[in-house]
């Protein structure tokens, strides 16, 4: 919504104006680019009006009689550059944007350059826009994506970190959960770990938001911003989570099909990259290998497929996807009914929009047949996506390394050895053994003796492990104040249904032999019990001594108790070093 507006040139946009949209052309950055891509497909931005999108620092042409909106972030680089359009005069106004608040000496860099230029009448407006964040999922968003590991778990965790570096991530951490309540339009109640960066990030935070209050003539959050009234008068809760409380979740193999995408492909920013292979049709003997061709996919909020079964257990989502294709098959002769229908033969796509022939017949065709061949393109492209994440299962055994994994964070029965699993050649590539024995090491009460730890470290070295890892894990076992007690995971293992083989019926795309059949039990992993206990006040000693931040409340009231008793009805979960797709997806399914 905040986007629309601003591409509308910071007006809603009204609903049922017929009129042609202004043209207009978008000037963005990388960091405007990420925010954008996921939100808005290029259809949408033309129905806006935008007709050119362009990165900042391209070559761009002069266009003398169109606005330009600009949405970049306010740096010193970015600046000079739109200093310079000023002055080369290339189009008609300007509308700045800038993702996060631009500076006050950085505004009068821009003031002198229009004056200079002679261009002060055509600076239209200039806006602090407060979007640095990207939205992945209506229930979802990240910080950044070029930088990232200027914020990332190892960025704050590095030994030899200075005090400023680490000023500077938490402000830049702050500065995007900042822009995230004004977008929302609410001032949250903030929870968090003592001792932790995360108490820093709430310190800042805290201290941002009452600033922002205490200066009531220009706070952001009164009046008409976009969220009001989009909540129930009550706050939301923010549980800022440090990542040290539970490291062994992020290295868990997993089992559900989003996560195992972010896990075995490229995946970022909800668009996944595939090398597709091209080894089924065999080619003659002699004949040169053909070339990998990359393909990517967008996985959106407009795909049915994916937001239903983007949680699921991969077995079922390869079963989905079976079924959608029958069904899909089913209605097959009916697409070739309506090509002829419409006279057309092939893919010729182009030709479907150009018939306007009104016959009934016709009419029936044009409206079912896109319907019909969006269905095929989204299940070609789960079949594609499911099929790479599953020659990824079948040739690492990830399907075992999950299970052996949940068995040993549940503390049940292993039924082979550790060190069969790091030795055997065929399960795994080294990163893949590395995680295992490192979940093994995190999740155990006592850590091994010396004398077994030299023989993992040993079995893992032939494996081609990196032992880095190890190291880092063992000094913050050993410095971690959890002596007391370790994370506890519930005490629940996946249960296998069988082999696949007899799910899967011989017709079908997935040759699953093999494959384990495991099913989820729901379990709360520590960063939900966590939100748990704070969202329904709970008493547990796990968050009883979380502190507490009000930033509406006056000064000198910084208690840990928390003022009001009602259990929330709204709550933001932010894991200061990284969440991952795994938790985002137990959060659902705890609120389901």
């Amino acid at each position: 919504v905040a986007l629309k507006r601003m591409l509308n040139f910071n007006v809603p946009p009204v609903k049922n104006s017929t009129g042609e949209p202004v043209w207009k052309v978008l000037i963005y950055d990388r960091f405007g680019q990420d925010i954008i891509s996921p939100l808005l497909s290029v259809k949408e931005l033309r129905d806006m009006g935008i007709t050119l999108h362009l990165l900042l620092h391209s070559d761009r042409d002069a266009i003398p009689d169109v606005p330009a909106i600009y949405f970049v972030m306010p740096t010193e680089e970015n600046i000079d550059r739109m200093c310079q359009d000023l002055r080369n005069q290339l189009y008609e106004s300007y509308y700045l944007n800038f993702i996060s608040a631009i500076s006050r000496s950085k505004l009068e860099d821009i003031a002198n350059a229009a004056i200079g230029a002679n261009a002060v009448t055509q600076v239209a407006k200039v806006f602090d826009q407060y979007l640095n964040f990207i939205t992945l999922e209506d229930d979802m968003f990240v910080l950044c994506n070029q930088n990232k590991e200027l914020v990332s778990y190892r960025a704050i965790n590095r030994p030899d970190i200075t005090d400023t570096e680490m000023e500077t991530i938490m402000d830049t951490i702050v500065d995007s959960l900042f822009c995230f309540f004004v977008t929302l339009g609410a001032i949250p109640i903030i929870r968090c770990s003592r001792g932790t960066a995360a108490e820093m990030v709430a310190v800042k935070l805290d201290k941002k938001l009452r600033e922002n209050l205490r200066d009531a003539r220009n706070s952001l959050f009164t009046g008409d911003t976009l969220g009001a009234g989009q909540f129930s008068f009550q706050r939301p809760l923010l549980v800022l989570v440090d990542r040290n409380i539970d490291l062994a979740t992020p290295l868990h193999h997993t089992w559900t099909y989003q996560a195992l995408v972010h896990d075995v492909l490229d995946f970022h920013l909800n668009r996944v990259n595939l090398e597709e292979s091209t080894g089924m049709e065999s080619s003659p003997a002699g004949a040169r290998p053909k070339k990998k061709n990359k393909k990517s996919y967008d996985l959106t909020a407009s795909d049915k497929f994916w937001q239903k079964h983007k949680g699921s257990p991969f077995p079922e989502v390869a079963e989905s996807v079976q079924q959608e294709l029958e069904s899909y098959r089913a209605q097959e002769d009916e697409v070739k009914r309506l090509k002829s229908i419409m006279g057309i033969e092939g893919e010729d796509e182009g030709a479907i929009s150009m018939l306007s022939d009104n016959t009934a017949k016709l009419t029936s065709a044009v409206s079912s047949l896109p319907e019909l061949l969006e269905k095929k393109r989204l299940i070609d492209l789960h079949t594609n996506v499911a099929t790479a994440v599953l020659e990824h299962i079948k040739s690492r055994k990830l399907d075992v390394y999950f299970e052996y994994e949940e068995k040993i964070m549940s503390k049940s029965t292993l039924d082979k050895s550790l060190l069969d699993m790091i030795s055997d050649p065929d399960a795994g590539t080294p990163e893949d053994k590395m995680r295992l024995f490192l979940i093994y090491y995190i999740s155990s009460a006592q850590a091994p003796s010396e004398i077994d730890l030299e023989q993992y470290k040993k079995a893992l070295m032939d494996a081609g492990c990196n032992l880095a890892p190890l190291s880092y894990i063992k000094q913050w076992k050993a410095f971690a104040k959890m002596a007391s007690a370790p994370t506890s995971y519930g005490n629940t293992t996946p249960k296998p249904l069988g082999l696949f083989s007899r799910v899967m019926n011989t017709g079908s795309q997935f040759v699953m032999e093999g494959v384990k059949n495991l099913v989820l039990k729901q379990q709360n992993l520590p960063v939900t019990r966590i939100l748990d206990n704070l969202m329904e006040m709970k008493s547990n000693p796990e968050t009883d001594d979380y502190r507490y931040f009000d930033p509406k409340m006056l000064r000198g009231s910084d208690s840990s108790v928390p003022r009001n008793k009602n259990p929330f009805q709204e709550a933001i979960v932010f894991v200061v070093g990284g969440g991952n797709y795994i938790e985002y997806q137990n959060l659902i399914d705890y609120i389901k």
